[in-house]
């Protein structure tokens, strides 16, 4: 007691070292290491969300209740396909254009339809699917674009601003006692996680699906008893750093350990152990790390975690985009991996009330490169949605006949985030207030496409 005590002196000075002060005394007392897994996702998370009211207390948020007949969707998961998937290749074909490239249309399950030959099994599952094909963006550049069309924001050197999971906590409040709101798996260590708002809403990170949420197990020496004791001790600690230290983000980090702790002794924790699966359904869902991280998606939102995505990299092919089986083996996976999920959530009724989004950064050059591949192209691409009262069977938007702008309704990142936030029932228009004093909204100045819905 007394050596932490001491140590409130070293870390006390500034918002950094407390919270340096917390994860040091978390991990001392209680024995575990999780807590340096959800680390990273709240590496960026500023609080309070909003400047402090009377007395130094930040307000709280308003319970959201959703307005009547607006947003089916009670999840969403969110796939991304990090390096900028080739639009020309998947959803949006040019047949005879030159450049189409090698890759040929099939026929989908719905008459006149067609989408890439490499994605026979979403071709049958093309009655569910809303593809748009007429989306642009600004930028060329992977980390801006990614992070644009994860928050409808452009990169500033102030302010972070959050993804859409933790925009949903933000609208619901929490889901689970135990179960944190948003889970990324395989998500890039940029992820703008929850931005400026609360750590309480900070993403838990998993980094291989088929290994689950790791280190939550207590060391063999770690009896009940003595975990209980420990927890009493830090406890008794806190309250005494609380009171020499009363501010709000001393107390929001407070928080978040607290959710970390209560998570370790959680049953719900089998959710991420997909072990529990039968063989059989693994392989449907194919093996690899994307194809597992689709399958543990789906045992998550089946467990009430409200926002998942999955991230796929591999699509940033510059060169032999048809070569050493590059291209199609990319699409291969995630044809295997997204069907899979789509049947499943079918099957068990999820799919109505669970969002699916399928989307990426930018799209890739329609003309062929000297090294037989496609380079960067923001001015053209693709994202598919489907489930959580989206209409499918249907394309949204058309691309120009080579491929390389957007010929009618065009749509920004801003706007398929508005789409997906009033799916999900959130209020657009509804301002929220950094701990920098800015406002801010869900989706920015987007507007939802209304011919997507039901």
């Amino acid at each position: 007691m007394s050596q932490l005590n001491d140590l409130a002196h070293v870390f006390g000075s500034n918002a950094a070292n407390r919270r340096q002060f917390i994860e040091y005394a978390a991990k001392s007392c209680l024995g575990v290491s999780v807590l340096s897994t959800m680390q990273a996702s709240m590496a960026h998370a500023q609080p309070p969300v909003a400047p402090p009211g009377p007395g130094g207390a930040a307000p709280q948020a308003k319970a959201y209740v959703p307005e009547v007949g607006v947003g089916k969707a009670k999840r969403l998961i969110y796939l991304y396909m990090g390096g900028a998937m080739t639009h020309l290749d998947t959803f949006d074909l040019k047949p005879g254009h030159k450049n189409q490239g090698q890759t040929r249309p099939i026929s989908t399950s719905v008459p006149g339809a067609q989408i890439s030959e490499f994605l026979p099994n979403l071709a049958k599952d093309f009655n569910k699917l809303a593809v748009i094909r007429s989306l642009s963006t600004q930028t060329a550049d992977h980390e801006a674009a990614e992070y644009w069309m994860r928050t409808s924001y452009q990169q500033i050197a102030t302010e972070r601003h959050p993804s859409l999971g933790p925009w949903i906590q933000r609208f619901r409040g929490r889901q689970s006692k135990t179960l944190p709101d948003t889970v990324l798996i395989s998500a890039p260590a940029r992820h703008p996680g929850a931005g400026f708002f609360d750590p309480t809403y900070s993403p838990l990170p998993i980094g291989d699906p088929n290994r689950g949420l790791e280190n939550t197990n207590a060391p063999a020496y770690l009896t009940d008893a003595s975990l209980d004791k420990r927890l009493t001790l830090i406890d008794k600690f806190d309250k005494n750093f609380r009171s020499r230290f009363p501010v709000q983000k001393v107390q929001s980090y407070t928080d978040f350990y607290a959710e970390a702790v209560s998570l370790l002794s959680s049953k719900e924790l089998k959710a991420f152990n997909l072990n529990e699966e039968k063989d059989a359904d693994r392989n449907r869902y194919g093996r690899d790390a994307f194809g597992q991280g689709c399958l543990l998606a789906r045992r998550l939102v089946e467990n009430n975690v409200t926002c998942v995505e999955v991230s796929f990299g591999g699509w940033d092919m510059h060169s032999n985009i048809y070569e050493g089986n590059t291209l199609p083996a990319r699409c291969r996976v995630m044809d295997q991996a997204v069907s899979a999920l789509l049947k499943d959530l079918a099957d068990r009724g999820l799919l109505n009330e669970t969002l699916v989004v399928l989307t990426t950064e930018f799209g890739r050059s329609p003309e062929i490169n000297g090294n037989a591949g496609r380079d960067h192209h923001p001015a053209a691409f693709s994202s598919v949605l489907a489930g959580g009262g989206i209409r499918g069977g249907m394309f949204y938007g058309t691309s120009d006949a080579a491929g390389h702008a957007v010929d009618s309704d065009g749509v920004t990142p801003a706007d398929l985030n508005a789409t997906i936030a009033t799916a999900l029932g959130l209020p657009l228009k509804e301002v929220v207030t950094s701990y920098t004093g800015r406002p801010f909204m869900v989706a920015h100045d987007g507007k939802p496409i209304d011919k997507l819905f039901a």
